[in-house]
């Protein structure tokens, strides 16, 4: 299959596909043994071998992407100096080394996606992509529709405004409030510090999207491998088809 080259060599772990540039540019690059300075430069990835600095790159392996149902009380991380929970003992040794794609707050549960492959975690991050991720907050009191839709316009965390989102009443009970929230930025604690910021604590917060993908029925604790009809919609959210 055609790729361009910096795109080969930012799937194999060689560098960013900025820095492959770089190392295009600088003429360290070889395709069949041929020095390649052209940006844009497309290759077979099949058939043709590259070299960085007379090194031959090993095209990049089989990656893996996983759907994981993260329970509350484990950190989103692959090692703790203080040796407290973390999604890695949510998975098989076998697994290899994934990576969470976003956060979830210790005490939040829900959709995780967790991947080795460096470039689509990096576009589904990036807030140019607007990746869109749901959420159900238990919160507390009950807000009015005036603050329902404060939260839709956006509010202020600091000095800069939250972009617009969506956000319907699912249930009302005497001193708390179910709230479906749709967001597509990825700030720290985003939607806990926009109900905190209109006076409405959450108390539970659970993720069920993110970038059209759902939990189905995975519980707490159990995971399940994307199908490809995930993947490739992913990949088509974030222009890597």
């Amino acid at each position: 299959m055609k790729v361009r080259l910096n795109k080969f060599l930012s799937q194999a772990g060689v560098a960013s596909r900025r820095e492959a540039d770089r190392l295009i540019c600088e003429g360290r690059v070889q395709v069949n043994k041929r020095m390649v300075d052209e940006l844009g430069y497309k290759i077979d990835d099949e058939q043709d071998v590259v070299y960085v600095d007379g090194r031959k790159v090993r095209p990049a392996e089989r990656h893996h992407y996983i759907v994981l149902n993260k329970p509350p009380g484990y950190l989103v991380t692959l090692k703790d100096p203080f040796k407290r929970r973390t999604i890695r003992d949510l998975l098989p040794a076998s697994m290899g080394r994934v990576f969470p794609v976003g956060r979830l707050d210790l005490d939040s549960r829900g959709l995780l996606l967790l991947t080795d492959d460096g470039e689509l975690a990096y576009r589904l991050s990036h807030p140019r992509f607007q990746v869109k991720k749901v959420y159900v907050a238990k919160v507390q009191g009950l807000p009015t529709p005036e603050i329902l839709a404060r939260l839709e316009r956006g509010v202020y965390l600091g000095e800069k405004k939250t972009a617009p989102a969506k956000v319907k009443l699912l249930a009302q009970g005497t001193k708390s409030s179910l709230l479906r929230i749709e967001i597509h930025e990825g700030r720290k604690r985003e939607v806990r510090s926009m109900c905190q910021a209109v006076g409405h604590n959450v108390l539970e917060l659970k993720r069920i999207g993110y970038g059209g993908l759902e939990l189905r029925k995975l519980k707490p604790g159990e995971w399940r491998p994307l199908e490809p009809g995930e993947l490739r919609a992913l990949r088509d959210l974030v222009k890597l088809s």
